[in-house]
């Protein structure tokens, strides 16, 4: 047995089957692909890693699983392994290449089970008896085992909000995961939180509530991850990067390729690199263009052009991210009391009202060089036909 320092859960026990796991190539991988993407941008502490992370969430797994003494040895073991590998299936900056992935391969990043069956994670799951099948069901969340990984409240978010807090410095990843973890337990094979945890679950659902704009949808990082999706999705075009090769490839191999391609996606890399970033022309939520916003998704490219055209200016210079509708998943988590399961934001009057609040956190973004950002925002604001709204002053403003 060994422990390394985790500056998150301090200590963390490190039997022979995860050390052999760890010094496997995929999870080594895992060291050079930061969590957060570009957040660093925003964020200069955010570069940990999908390693430390991975480490993480098999330490709370490791805890959790010790309070059932209804599962084998070997059972546990399986979940623990999951939880190690459960992100061995991202791309290079993580969520950046996610819809690559998804697109071309049919695939997301849960779905490992051909990386568990081949190379030294095969040898090692083999050496002691563990079924890869089971584990690559586990990360999925499809056994009742498997929802400590992955359910509505789950280990992984247990850890990558409160890590993700501390390497960005934003004080909103207080989530009592001690506390949470100690109250939840398995009843009529579900996973739920028991009574004396529902103000932990609430912590969780806040600290992700407030992470969501001030971190993950940051409007630097969706600027910067966009410019970046745009950059790869050309790349792929030239067949100068291969989707299916994207699983085994880190952040330098990207970001090698990117800066060294001669075109336009060359440019967006040296933007990115020297942060000369495109800027907001329009920054709208629901209240300024209706949800029907949400069906131009799937025509991206067609009114990135419109709009270029509107605004006579080449179409590479605008870029429009519209983010999926909010899901908070979290909501239908279950809850014991008093002998019975009720979801989570029926127990709770502070989770019932963050759903609402998600959706007002929701923006799209149209994004071009700093030269054009008048005139892309007046020709935005006409194709999207965004309502005037009625600004509010404070007292001492007026």
């Amino acid at each position: 047995m060994k422990v390394v320092r985790d500056p998150i859960h301090g200590y963390i026990e490190l039997d022979e089957l995860m050390l052999s796991l760890i010094d496997s190539p995929p999870m080594q991988r895992l060291r050079r692909i930061r969590q957060l993407g570009l957040s660093n941008l925003v964020y200069p502490g955010a570069n940990h890693t999908r390693f430390e992370h991975s480490l993480g969430v098999m330490h709370l797994a490791t805890i959790l699983t010790r309070q059932i003494d209804s599962v084998s040895q070997q059972e546990k073991d399986e979940l623990r392994a999951a939880a190690l590998l459960h992100d061995i299936g991202h791309g290079p900056l993580s969520h950046v290449t996610e819809s690559f992935i998804t697109q071309y391969t049919r695939q997301k990043h849960e779905d490992v089970l051909h990386l568990l069956r081949k190379g030294e994670i095969a040898e090692i799951l083999d050496a002691h008896g563990l079924s890869s099948t089971t584990i690559q069901k586990h990360i999925k969340g499809e056994t009742d085992l498997g929802k400590i990984l992955s359910s509505e409240i789950d280990v992984d978010r247990m850890d990558y909000l409160v890590r993700d807090s501390h390497y960005t410095g934003v004080a909103f990843g207080l989530v009592d995961h001690v506390r949470l973890i100690h109250e939840m337990q398995f009843y009529e094979n579900n996973l739920v939180v028991g009574s004396g945890g529902v103000k932990a679950a609430e912590s969780l659902l806040v600290s992700r509530f407030l992470m969501h704009p001030s971190v993950y949808y940051h409007h630097v990082s969706r600027i910067a991850e966009t410019m970046c999706i745009r950059a790869i999705e050309e790349l792929i075009q030239k067949n100068a990067i291969k989707p299916t090769e994207l699983r085994q490839m880190d952040d330098s191999d990207m970001l090698h390729i990117m800066r060294y391609d001669d075109g336009h996606s060359g440019d967006l890399a040296r933007r990115l690199e020297e942060r000369k970033l495109y800027k907001r022309a329009l920054y709208v939520g629901f209240e300024e263009v209706t949800e029907g916003v949400l069906r131009h998704r799937g025509n991206i490219r067609r009114i990135e052009a419109e709009i270029a055209s509107m605004a006579g200016i080449d179409p590479t210079d605008v870029l429009i991210d519209i983010p999926r509708s909010p899901e908070i998943p979290e909501l239908k988590a279950l809850v014991k009391l008093n002998g019975r399961m009720v979801r989570l934001d029926e127990a709770s009057y502070v989770v019932a009202t963050l759903e609402q609040a998600h959706w007002d956190n929701w923006k799209m973004g149209v994004y071009t060089p700093k030269e054009f950002r008048e005139k892309v925002g007046k020709a935005a604001r006409e194709f999207f036909e965004v309502k005037k709204t009625t600004k509010q002053f404070r007292l001492t403003e007026l």
